[in-house]
């Protein structure tokens, strides 16, 4: 049996001097090789940084725009909590100077946030902005609202509570 090293003792090594034909078109063929593996890296390196710039503008531009929409739906959760105080200050308004006050500070932040009330007493039912929680013999036009139960607000223009009303026959 004959051991790894004896054969490798056996085999003749053949060198190549750097002046022969073969080692220069070897040379060459490597050094092609070379720079064809340093531009395949460039161009590589030149995509990665493209992919990576695209995905931070992406995340950029997804954090512009949820940012307003939590605003949004943080406003809708806080005016939603207080509109029921606002209509107990409105019941509370006609006897009371003070609380007139208090309920007309409430009503201008919320106006400064684009709540405003939707307009009923007098206006056609329509569903989107209106409930009607009573129908009522009249003598104004059927469909008409006659009384309004509890005012209805718009938020950007949004139905952020509709208003509940009474209505004409």
């Amino acid at each position: 049996m004959t051991k790894p090293f004896d054969r490798a003792q056996n085999k003749k090594i053949k060198y190549i001097s750097e002046e022969s034909e073969d080692s220069k078109t070897q040379t060459k063929k490597l050094k092609d090789k070379l720079k064809q593996c340093q531009k395949d890296k460039e161009e590589y390196l030149t995509q990665a940084q493209r992919a990576r710039a695209d995905l931070v503008n992406y995340r950029r531009r997804q954090e512009e725009k949820m940012i307003p929409e939590f605003i949004a739906m943080g406003q809708v959760s806080i005016i939603h909590k207080i509109l029921p105080v606002l209509d107990s200050l409105e019941a509370g308004a006609e006897s009371n100077k003070d609380i007139e006050q208090i309920r007309n500070q409430i009503k201008k932040a919320l106006k400064d946030i684009n709540t405003e009330e939707i307009k009923a007493i007098g206006e056609r039912f329509n569903p989107e902005f209106h409930e009607a929680i009573e129908l009522v013999e009249s003598d104004q036009e059927s469909g008409i609202i006659i009384q309004e139960v509890q005012k209805g607000y718009l938020l950007n223009n949004k139905v952020l509570r509709t208003s509940k009303v009474k209505v004409a026959k």
